[in-house]
């Protein structure tokens, strides 16, 4: 049972050095708490954490957080390079129909929900956010698309 849940570990040894430890501990780079209830939330994957000027930012959070606004159907945010900040949030945003607002309406809604750090510096209308079929967002596709767009942009 051991080694079939972690296959990706076999005769893997310093992949199986960083998720377990010399106590048997798995780190399984979740992110998560315990309620006043005793209730176990996992919220994001260390992994996925946006490094802005030092701190980190969940993804999960401000997709949350923009998943409140009336006008937006389904989020995705991604850490897109900064040389100043080292990585910036940055969304993809589908619209209900009949959605009115702007890009710029977007960030500004996120600002007034957000720490200063954690606001949102880009937004990117789409018709669909790309997932696995288990329903997980593939951040890498959408942060590739994102860049490639940001890039075709520039050069017209």
């Amino acid at each position: 049972m051991y080694t079939y849940m972690c296959a990706g570990y076999f005769n893997n040894e310093d992949e199986t050095t960083r998720t377990i430890d010399k106590e048997g501990w798995l780190h399984t780079g979740d992110i998560g708490y315990i309620d006043d209830d005793g209730d176990i939330f996992i919220v994001d994957r260390i992994k996925e954490l946006i490094k802005y000027k030092g701190f980190q930012v969940a993804p999960a959070e401000l997709e949350a957080i923009l998943l409140t606004h009336p006008s937006v159907d389904d989020a995705a945010v991604v850490p897109l390079p900064d040389e100043e900040a080292g990585e910036v949030p940055a969304a993809w945003v589908v619209k209900v129909k009949g959605g009115k607002e702007s890009e710029e309406d977007m960030v500004k809604f996120v600002a007034s929900n957000v720490a200063h750090y954690k606001k949102v510096r880009v937004v990117q209308f789409v018709e669909s956010i790309p997932k696995s079929p288990s329903g997980k967002i593939m951040r890498r596709l959408i942060k590739d698309q994102m860049l490639q767009r940001i890039r075709s942009s520039k050069s017209n």
